[in-house]
């Protein structure tokens, strides 16, 4: 499994083309279009490149479909180097036009006051199915023509806590919850705190969106529904290793408008590190 993690690797490092100029690859992760998690991920890599301290937030735009047949190019602005504070706004670009947009804002850590609300309980990962093992018990469900697709080992291991058959959604409460890491330890010579926080960006719009939909009985599946992610939020609030046991943690608190708006939280060895927003287009 260490090719998936340094695929995942490769995905997110990109090559710099001038001073805060740089192109990412494209890769087909989840069908026709780009997944939004391959642009999450490189652009707070881009812009990452540009400083040597850690994210704390990330708020981004998906503003067109990406083409998973083109590189991506990521153009960052140094909006402001503060004592504090360090601001930049990333484009990512392809076939001319701007497909995404993203501010994200850096800061050196600090001590202060400390708070976080209780993780919730569930089994441990070590308790659960692998999400690849789940999707052998589905085969006689797959139709043909997506079957290789669906079932292509992901760049990261899942386990989910909430199993169900996306091809048979019944409606469910709006909460789903699943634990992640890389297949792989990250290799030393590239274990660096914009690696980790560029996977975990990467990994944050897996299924996020989709929350909204267990209500509903629907899934990304289900016949005539347009799902795409409209923007996302993340913050980053303390240290974690994305080769280690994440806990996602995910509900959803309104569909209207065609609109559903999620939230996620991600717990490390009993620590809130992460917290995730995003709304999404969900159309029937």
């Amino acid at each position: 499994m260490m090719t998936l993690t340094q695929e995942l690797i490769d995905l997110l490092s990109l090559e710099k083309l001038e001073e805060n100029i740089y192109r990412g690859q494209s890769r087909n992760l989840v069908g026709k279009r780009v997944f939004g998690g391959q642009v999450l991920g490189q652009a707070l890599r881009a812009a990452s490149y540009t400083t040597d301290r850690p994210a704390h937030s990330l708020h981004a735009y998906f503003l067109f479909w990406g083409d998973i047949s083109a590189p991506i190019i990521y153009e960052v602005d140094r909006l402001r180097d503060g004592k504090s504070f360090v601001s930049r706004q990333v484009r990512a670009i392809q076939h001319g036009r701007t497909i995404f947009s993203a501010m994200v804002s850096f800061a050196t850590p600090e001590e202060g006051l400390n708070y976080q609300i209780a993780e919730p309980e569930y089994p441990a990962p070590d308790e659960l199915k692998a999400e690849q093992e789940l999707k052998e018990n589905l085969i006689s469900f797959i139709p043909e023509n997506i079957r290789a697709a669906f079932m292509r080992p992901r760049q990261v291991e899942i386990r989910p806590i909430n199993v169900t058959n996306p091809f048979q959604p019944q409606p469910e409460a709006p909460s789903y919850a699943h634990y992640l890491r890389t297949h792989s330890t990250v290799p030393e010579n590239l274990d660096d705190v914009s690696l980790h926080q560029a996977i975990a960006a990467f990994y944050s719009d897996f299924t996020l969106m989709t929350t909204a939909l267990r209500p509903q009985g629907l899934s990304f599946l289900s016949p005539s529904l347009q799902c795409a992610s409209i923007d996302h939020v993340m913050y980053f609030h303390k240290p974690f290793r994305v080769d280690e046991w994440m806990l996602y943690d995910m509900d959803a608190t309104v569909s209207a408008s065609s609109r559903g708006l999620n939230f996620g939280r991600m717990w490390q060895k009993g620590e809130l590190v992460c917290s995730t927003v995003q709304e999404g287009l969900i159309r029937v």
